[in-house]
């Protein structure tokens, strides 16, 4: 993951041992459009490079994040979509499935929305992610100005993340509470 990535995280999570208020106004956030929630911006804005388009997909891709983050604060080095799958495999619901669907058709105006709830699904299951790699992901997801197969890319990884989750074989799967 890039240094810049890294140091967002670690930003959020300072916030998250420090700045309960920080934490609830990108929680709010996730309720307007990426960026525009200006009790969010002193959090945020300080990320955005000087270098970057003032509209370019990192800025959206790093509001999104913070909101996520603040939604559901358990960093790991396992990805969005490998934490659902192994959500999906513990919870053997075809809903958690059909939203994860939903999340790779899901265009760039409404993805927020379909990560909030993927998020909260793995709150709820208390599964981490990796939020610097989840912010590399929208940084390309968003960027209108990409090939749309380099897009694609994302999404295919993701699918075969979620999907080796799904058919992980007992002795590869991560230490949960109930098999740890």
């Amino acid at each position: 993951m890039s240094d810049y990535a890294q140091r967002f995280i670690a930003h959020l999570e300072s916030l998250h041992e420090h700045d309960r208020a920080a934490l609830a106004a990108l929680r709010r956030s996730l309720g307007f459009a990426p960026g525009a929630y200006p009790p969010a911006y002193p959090y945020v804005e300080p990320f955005v490079a000087a270098e970057r388009h003032a509209q370019g997909a990192s800025r959206p891709a790093l509001y999104v994040v913070a909101g996520l983050y603040a939604t559901h604060p358990r960093q790991a080095g396992r990805s969005l979509a490998s934490s659902l799958g192994e959500l999906m495999r513990r919870r053997d619901s075809a809903g958690i499935e059909q939203r994860f669907i939903a999340l790779l058709g899901a265009d760039a105006e409404n993805l927020a929305t379909y990560l909030r709830r993927v998020v909260s699904l793995l709150a709820a299951g208390d599964l981490a992610l990796d939020y610097a790699a989840l912010l590399e992901d929208l940084n390309r997801w968003l960027d209108p100005r990409i090939d749309p197969e380099r897009r694609d890319l994302v999404r295919q990884r993701w699918a075969r993340d979620f999907y080796r989750a799904l058919a992980a074989p007992a002795s590869e799967r991560a230490p949960t509470p109930g098999n740890a």
